[in-house]
């Protein structure tokens, strides 16, 4: 008996899906797809968070204009630090 990797799916299965994967954007664009993914799952995240960092702020003190601005100047490092690590030279 094997167990089940991912949401009831065994490996038979989640190779037929990988395959037709590969049949549908082919093998070059997979790492693009994937890519476009993930960004829009940080991105998603970063929003989520957001929202809740603000419900927060509502029952907390709130932060000063300072603090916002030094998180705003952490979040566009962590981009272009991303992006260099990508070696992703567009802006």
């Amino acid at each position: 008996m094997t167990t089940p990797f991912v949401a009831g799916l065994g490996p038979t299965e989640l190779l037929i899906i990988l395959a037709v994967l590969v049949l549908l954007f082919g093998a070059t664009k997979l790492p693009e797809l994937a890519r476009g993914s993930g960004r829009a799952l940080r991105i998603f995240k970063a929003e989520t968070k957001g929202l809740l960092d603000d419900e927060d702020d509502d029952t907390s003190s709130k932060k000063t204009p300072e603090q916002r601005s030094i998180e705003a100047h952490q979040v566009d490092l962590d981009a272009e630090t991303e992006r260099q690590r990508r070696g992703d030279t567009t802006t």
